[in-house]
């Protein structure tokens, strides 16, 4: 604590020497009066036309410039960073001066009223996070979010759905500012069904600020869903109709009501997906003289069909013009069937074929989730601070019903063996937070945040196994399983952020308390086992940016903290179930948490290009590892030593012609793993690339299209090396009935490329590869409409860990 203390004094002492100036205010509104948020404002010295200062309009319109001391100036405005407003030349008053308010329309019919035909950006790079806009991509109509994710820069997600942030593993993933608490196939599928429709942002923070949660070594992907904010009754409608191998379909509906006080708003989602996936895997096993001695392919026809059902209602009541209080409540049953067959073939050391292996594995799951929310928000003034409290109770219920039926023949093609293994994995998840945060705190001219969470989890996961053997069914001891496993995590934490002439600074400091405690219940073969782990973290973090010049054509940035991966509880469990005949899975009860520290330095120009170098040192990182124990395939997780992650990242918005917009992200990383794996030990380091072009066209004031696309060359993660891989969307859209509806045609994976090939590498005696097809090039039609009425409000965000307000000024 001292450190960070030596530093806050610091700035609190700078902070006495600044000098009063005057300060400069206003308000920007639509031509009805209502408030125009998030908008970018401009202090421009009159004469020199340099930018003195630059700010964001709050939720009310309203932006403040302070120390200013230019004697002529103008305003400038800008929305999403194209379109700008100029206003006419003020003079400064002595202390403080207060501009009429500027009126800004979509048509440019009236004097000191510009046409704003503003294009959306797919990414936009910010001081501390990338901002992903879904909306903002034509071929994103009837996507889930699970694949707008996929093309999002520096995300990438491997064939196991495990999401990793520039290569690193350890990703939390959060739902308008709330842990989601799943394991990597339950977070893909509840990914699945949300469409990226319902999507207002997906914010991509490999180094969150204080407010956030400490874990996730790799950062934070935090995707905020939509509120409608507008008085009346006013919705949207999407439908959508995709075609790949197979159809999907996918429609929603919105509606919010605001009558006085009350604002009432609610979604409802309905959608069906079926796919496949073609993987084939390899295995060719060694003996300890280097000899061949034999080998495995293995062929599976995965298809997956899910329904999803999701509902959201939600009210605010606005009590006094300074406290709203509001409920929430949101909830899916998301059932689906997935059908696995393959087909396995032995060779020997001569490369003769020895058996075949057909296997069945058909397999029904019920997954249903409910989630409660109450908040509360509290202004001091109307400028001032503000309190924001929030309780959470969250649960997951999934039900699973499988059966493995293998087959085994020689090679004549006889039936020699067959073995029937029936199984019921019935699991529970409850969650509950609470946590309140005190914003905006004005200490010394700058602002100063605080706050306290808590979260109790309890899951109880059971495996239920069962031999069948001439009709008769016996109960398998040596994979059924009964796990409980309790988690409470507490947390305080502070943030301070400060804005002096040249620099703007952000410090803080995060501290959580984590108590765990995992039981596995015994039965007539398998001994109960219990363990406890308490440990408590400080995780520090740095925010600084530098104007080099007085009109900000070039900004540094420096972003460095500390952040924990803690281990699933799933991957605590210690039980170990079979995939199929010879693939087994297991848990691991002596997994340690991860602790990375994570370093950023940014050179931003004219605020349109981006420039990151990065470097990232991982202690006991948690991911995938493989061993080979006779003829079984044993993957369970387990901690790496080290890895070390360094690169730069670029990201740019170019304006190629007024109706054509490139947005290109592209990344070069090195990460190097340095760890004991079983008998072996790996010293692996690669480079991998990636680019990632969006083009937009806004053809007429009705047509617009779009050609974007991705690629990712080789990656290093762990044991695992993935080969490359890159695909190309298009996308075409026309606005009708009065711009209130448009429709959408898009194409993903136009030359069907989206197909992930690697080798699983440093297994003993063995190589591994695989080859994976999706069903990845999907035409899809779609169709939206809004009707709207009233008058902007405010937007609130709810949920136990509140968005981050006072970061670095860009």
């Amino acid at each position: 604590m001292k450190p960070f203390a030596l530093w806050l004094t610091l700035i609190l002492q700078l902070g006495t020497y600044a000098q009063q100036k005057t300060e400069i205010s206003g308000r920007i509104t639509d031509l009805e009066s209502q408030a125009i948020a998030e908008a970018t404002v401009l202090i421009v010295e009159a004469t020199s036309n340099q930018i003195i200062k630059a700010t964001f309009s709050d939720e009310n319109g309203n932006f403040t410039f302070n120390d200013i001391n230019s004697t002529a100036f103008k305003i400038e405005i800008l929305l999403d960073g194209t379109k700008q407003f100029t206003s006419e030349v003020f003079a400064r008053a002595e202390s403080v001066l207060k501009l009429p308010p500027f009126k800004i329309q979509k048509t440019a019919n009236q004097l000191n009223e510009v046409l704003i035909t503003t294009q959306k950006n797919f990414v936009t790079q910010k001081a501390d996070r990338i901002v992903v806009d879904p909306n903002a991509l034509i071929s994103n109509a009837g996507l889930t979010a699970f694949e707008v994710l996929e093309k999002s820069p520096s995300v990438n997600i491997g064939f196991n759905n495990a999401i990793s942030i520039r290569g690193k593993n350890g990703v939390v993933v959060m739902i308008n500012n709330k842990p989601s608490n799943l394991s990597a196939d339950d977070l893909a599928n509840y990914l699945k069904s949300i469409p990226a429709t319902d999507i207002a942002k997906i914010e991509i923070m490999n180094n969150p600020p204080a407010q956030y949660d400490a874990a996730g070594n790799a950062g934070i992907i935090n995707i905020i869903l939509k509120k409608n904010n507008a008085k009346g009754t006013n919705g949207n409608i999407n439908s959508s109709y995709g075609q790949g191998t197979y159809a999907r379909l996918n429609s929603s509906f919105n509606l919010n009501y605001r009558i006085d006080k009350w604002n009432f708003f609610g979604n409802l989602n309905v959608s069906k997906n079926k796919s496949y996936q073609d993987l084939t895997i390899t295995r060719t096993y060694f003996s300890p003289a280097g000899n061949l001695s034999s080998e495995f392919i293995q062929n599976s026809l995965i298809t997956p069909d899910s329904r999803n059902n999701s509902i959201r209602l939600g009210t605010d009541f606005y009590a006094t013009a300074k406290t709203t209080f509001g409920i929430v409540w949101s909830g899916f049953s998301n059932p689906s069937d997935r059908n696995t067959s393959n087909i396995a073939t032995v060779y020997d050391s001569n490369r003769r074929l020895e058996s075949i292996i057909r296997s069945s594995n058909p397999m029904r799951v019920d997954f249903k989730n409910s989630n409660f929310n109450l908040n509360m928000t509290h202004k001091i003034n109307q400028t001032g601070p503000e309190i924001t409290a929030n309780l959470d109770y969250v649960t997951y219920d999934s039900d699973i019903a499988q059966s493995l039926i293998n087959q085994t023949f020689n090679p004549d093609n006889n039936l020699i063996n067959e073995t029937q293994l029936l199984s019921k994995l019935p699991s529970t998840i409850k969650i509950r937070t609470a946590n309140v945060d005190y914003t905006g705190i004005n200490l010394k001219n700058g602002k100063l945040d605080l706050g306290a969470k808590s979260s109790f989890v309890d899951t109880r996961n059971v495996a239920d196994f069962q031999d069948v053997a001439n009709g008769v069914t016996n109960p398998n001891y040596e994979f059924s399983n009964d796990f409980t496993y309790r988690e409470n995590i507490n947390a305080i934490y502070l943030n301070f952020n400060k804005d002096f002439k040249k620099i703007a600074i952000q410090l803080g400091l995060r501290m959580e308390n984590t108590r765990v405690k995992g039981y596995q219940a015994g039965n007539p073969v398998v001994a109960d086992s219990t363990f406890q782990v308490k440990y408590t973290n400080l995780f520090p973090t740095l925010f600084l940016q530098y104007r080099v010049d007085s009109i900000q054509k070039h900004v540094v940035g420096i972003s460095a903290g500390r952040r924990i991966n803690r281990p699933n509880y799933k991957d605590l469990n210690p039980f170990t179930y079979p995939i199929d005949r010879f693939t087994f899975y297991g848990g691991n009860p002596f997994l340690k948490p991860t602790f990375s520290y994570n370093l950023d330095l940014s050179h931003t120009y004219k605020n349109f290009l981006t420039t990151t170098l990065m470097y990232s040192y991982t202690v006991d990182e948690i991911s995938e590892t493989n061993e080979q124990r006779g003829n079984i395939y044993y993957s369970r997780p387990g901690n790496f030593d080290r890895q070390i992650s360094y690169g730069l990242a670029i990201n740019g918005l170019l304006k190629l012609r007024n109706w054509w917009t490139l947005n290109i992200y592209t990344s070069l990383i090195n990460n190097t793993f340095k760890s004991k794996v079983y008998t072996e030990s790996l010293d692996d380091s690669a480079w991998n690339f990636t680019v990632v072009p969006t083009n937009q066209f806004q053809l007429s004031k009705a047509w617009a299209a779009e050609l974007s696309g991705q690629y990712q060359s080789s990656l290093l993660s762990g044991q695992f090396f993935i080969g490359p891989v890159g695909s190309m969307r298009i996308g075409v859209s026309r606005k009708i009935l009065d711009e209130k509806g448009s429709l959408k045609l898009a194409v993903s994976d136009v030359f069907y490329t989206n197909q992930i090939n690697g080798q699983i590498r440093n297994i003993a005696n063995a190589n591994a590869s695989w080859y994976s097809e999706f069903d990845s090039r999907v035409v899809t039609f779609s169709f939206s409409y809004r009707f709207t009425q009233g008058k902007n409000l405010k937007v609130r965000q709810s949920g136990a860990s509140q968005e981050e307000q006072n970061r670095v000024k860009t």
